[in-house]
């Protein structure tokens, strides 16, 4: 399996770079930015191949700029587009506003830290984001910076996915590396009421 599999990310790479590099950028980036507005495509797999295909540091800025502009595209969409639909068919809700203010008041390094979690739907973000009365410099900024730890995780899980088929103790860190993720974004969201 291990083989088949390498030789499956062997041609893609191939087919990528024999592209040409305005094409290859754009399949690098395009599939992540379409992650960050579509949040059932696997962000770690895009991450990987990026990784893969164009090396450790210029897969990682491809990949980080890209979910950057993603998320960003995400909150405009709902900035200018659902704002106002949304906020005068849910207006009444006192739970809504709740959430809404509580967004609009969060600080920027909790911003940030939640953000950067692995497992915080980064889709649910940009949707609380742009709903909310955020400053934008202030949402792009936490996002510049969050996204960092969240690129760099994905791109570690999926190109160690390759390597832990052949041995097993990788797939045991990574096992535990996501347990551990997964139990600090959970008390990070009940710390702060994010549901």
């Amino acid at each position: 399996m291990g083989d088949m599999l390498n030789n499956l990310v062997i041609s893609l790479k191939n087919f990528v770079l024999s592209s040409g590099p305005v094409l290859s950028l754009v399949m690098g980036s395009g599939l992540i930015i379409l992650e960050s507005i579509i949040p059932a495509l696997p962000l770690a797999l895009f991450i990987a191949l990026n990784i893969i295909i164009f090396g450790n540091i210029v897969g990682f800025i491809i990949s980080w700029i890209s979910t950057v502009i993603g998320c960003m595209l995400s909150f405009y969409i709902f900035r200018k587009g659902f704002h106002i639909i949304l906020y005068k068919h849910f207006n009444k809700s006192v739970k809504l506003q709740k959430f809404i203010d509580k967004v609009s008041n969060i600080s920027f390094s909790s911003l940030v830290i939640i953000a950067a979690m692995p497992f915080t739907p980064a889709f649910t973000v940009n949707i609380a984001g742009g709903i909310s009365d955020i400053k934008t410099k202030k949402f792009f900024l936490a996002i510049l910076i969050g996204k960092l730890s969240i690129v760099y995780f994905w791109g570690y899980i999926g190109t160690t996915f390759i390597e832990s088929i052949q041995e097993p103790i990788i797939m045991i860190k990574i096992i535990l590396m996501i347990l551990g993720a997964f139990i600090v974004s959970k008390y990070i969201s009940k710390k702060f009421s994010i549901e």
